[in-house]
C-alpha cells in the first residue's frame, strides 16, 4: 500500500492512498463468506457455493464492493498512522480507481488536529480577590443557621412581612375560572417572591379569614403568559421566630458548646470556601491567558458539530428537565437567537481550544495518569451526576468514556502545570499559595470546558 499527504488547510487533510490488489484478498475471501452465509443456489449447499458460481450469479461488482467497504477501514487507518495523523472526526472517502485484478485507489478528506507551538507560559500573571473574611460573612453565616431552626406559630393579628401565611387561590382568566387556576392549603412566605406578582401586596394586613383579589400575569399553566383575577382567600397566619443568638442555640444547631466557636467554625469554613473560590477564579484567569498566547486554528466541521451537540443537550435535556423550551428560555434570558447562537460558538471555540492546548502541553512535559488521579476524578465526576461510583464506572465502561475520563485528568493536570508556573497575586499585592485548592478546582474547570 501507498499513501500520500496533501495538506489543504491548517486543520485539514487529503490521503491518497493506491493499494495493491492482492492486498485486498483476505477482504475478497470475506466477501465469498458473507455472500455463501446469505445466499442459496440449487444443486449446492449453504456456504459451499463456488467463487466463480457466485461471480456468475450475482455479479463480480457486487463482491468487489463488499470486500472494498470491509477493506477501506484498514487501509485508511494504515495511511493515517503512516502519515502521522491526529484524525478528528469521521473521513470523506471517495474510491477514485477500482481495477479488478489491479489496484484499489481511494481519497480521504479528514480534519486534524491542528500543530500547536506551545510558548513559554511561566510569565503569566494573573490577580485574584483577596481571602477575607469579614465580621459581616460570620453574621450572615449565623443568620442563615437561625433561619433553619426557625419555629412558626399561629397569632391572631394582621398578616405582615416574614409571616407565613396559609391560603387558598382562585385564578379567573376573561371571567372564567380556570381548571388549573384553583390551588387550596399553600403556604407562602410574605415576601419570598415565589409566587404570584402581586400577592405580597393582596395579603398583607390580612388576619386568618380576610381574602382579596389582585391581577397577576400566569407564570405556568394553561393560560401561560395572560393577566388573570386572582381571589386570595387567607385562612391562617403564623409568626416565625428565631432562636436566641447564645450558647444554647449553638448547642442545638451544632457540634459546639459555645457561641464563640461556632463563630469561629464559621469563620474557619467560609475561609476555605473563599479559598477554594479564589483557586477557582485563578485557574479561569491564567487559562484565559494561555489562551490568547497560542494561536489555534479552527477546524470548522469539528467546531459545527460541538456547537450542534451543546444545543441539543441544552435544548433537550437541561431546558427539558425543567420544562422549558429554547424560545422560552431565550425569552426569560432577554437573548435573541442570534445572539445565542454567536454566544454558543464562542463557548464551543473555547471549549476546543482549551483541549487542544492542553493536549498538547501534556505531550510536551510528558504527563501521565495514575490508577488513583483516575479513581479519585471518577468519584467526583460521580457525586456531581448523582450516581454511586459503581453506577457511574460501569456507565463509563459500557460507553467507552475511560480514554475521555483519562484525558479529562491529564488536562486538569496540564493546567496545573500551568498555573503552577504563573504568578497568581491577590488584590492586595499578595502571591497566592493555592496549595490542595489547585488540584480540586483545576478538576472543575476542565469538567466544565470538557
Amino acid at each position: 500500500m501507498k499513501s500520500a499527504v496533501e495538506t489543504l488547510n491548517p486543520t485539514r487533510v487529503r490521503l491518497t492512498v493506491e493499494v495493491p490488489f492482492e492486498e485486498l484478498k483476505p477482504s475478497l475471501d470475506a466477501a465469498y463468506k458473507k455472500i455463501n452465509q446469505q445466499v442459496t443456489v440449487k444443486g449446492f449447499r449453504k456456504g459451499k457455493i463456488p467463487a466463480r458460481v457466485i461471480d456468475q450469479r450475482f455479479g463480480r461488482g457486487a463482491v468487489l464492493e463488499e470486500a472494498v467497504n470491509d477493506a477501506l477501514p484498514k487501509f485508511y487507518t494504515e495511511a493515517v498512522n503512516e502519515g502521522e495523523l491526529n484524525p478528528l472526526g469521521q473521513p470523506e472517502v471517495d474510491i477514485t480507481e477500482l481495477k479488478d485484478g489491479e489496484l484499489l485507489a481511494f481519497t480521504a478528506e479528514v480534519d486534524i488536529r491542528p500543530a500547536l507551538e506551545i510558548p513559554d507560559y511561566s510569565g503569566i500573571e494573573v490577580t485574584v480577590d483577596a481571602v477575607e473574611v469579614t465580621d459581616e460573612d460570620i453574621e450572615k453565616s449565623v443568620e442563615q443557621l437561625r433561619e433553619r431552626f426557625a419555629t412558626t406559630s399561629p397569632v391572631e393579628r394582621a398578616a405582615a412581612e416574614g409571616d407565613i401565611v396559609t391560603v387558598d387561590l382562585e385564578a379567573k382568566v376573561d371571567g372564567e375560572v380556570l381548571a388549573d387556576g384553583v390551588a387550596t392549603g399553600i403556604d407562602y412566605t410574605i415576601g419570598s417572591g415565589q409566587l404570584l406578582d402581586g400577592i405580597d401586596e393582596a395579603v398583607t394586613g390580612l388576619e386568618a379569614g380576610g381574602s382579596a383579589t389582585f391581577t397577576s400575569e400566569l407564570k405556568g399553566g394553561s393560560a401561560e403568559g395572560k393577566e388573570a383575577e386572582v381571589k386570595v382567600d387567607v385562612t391562617a397566619v403564623k409568626a416565625r421566630e428565631l432562636p436566641a443568638l447564645d450558647d444554647e442555640f449553638a448547642q442545638l444547631a451544632s457540634e459546639f458548646d459555645t457561641l464563640d466557636e461556632l463563630k469561629a467554625d464559621s469563620r474557619e469554613r467560609l475561609g476555605r470556601m473563599k479559598k477554594f473560590d479564589q483557586a477557582t477564579q485563578a485557574q479561569e484567569k491564567v487559562l484565559d491567558e494561555l489562551l490568547k498566547l497560542v494561536e489555534v486554528p479552527m477546524p470548522e466541521k469539528l467546531l459545527e458539530d460541538e456547537v450542534n451537540t451543546r444545543k441539543h443537550n441544552l435544548e433537550h435535556h437541561q431546558l427539558g428537565q425543567m420544562g422549558l423550551t429554547l424560545d422560552k428560555y431565550l425569552e426569560i434570558q432577554g437573548k435573541s437567537a442570534e445572539e445565542f447562537e454567536a454566544e454558543l460558538k464562542e463557548q464551543a471555540e473555547k471549549g476546543i481550544k482549551t483541549q487542544f492546548i492542553l493536549d498538547e502541553i501534556v505531550n510536551k512535559e510528558k504527563l501521565s495518569v495514575a490508577q488513583d488521579e483516575l479513581t479519585e476524578h471518577l468519584m467526583r465526576r460521580a457525586q456531581s451526576s448523582g450516581m454511586s461510583p459503581d453506577q457511574f464506572a460501569q456507565a463509563v465502561v459500557e460507553g467507552g468514556q475511560v480514554p475521555m475520563l483519562v484525558g479529562e485528568v491529564a488536562r486538569g493536570k496540564a493546567l496545573a502545570t500551568v498555573v503552577e508556573a504563573a504568578t497568581v497575586k491577590d488584590s492586595n499585592g499578595e502571591v497566592v499559595n493555592l496549595d490542595d485548592e489547585e488540584d480540586e478546582a483545576t478538576e472543575a474547570e476542565t469538567s466544565t470546558e470538557a
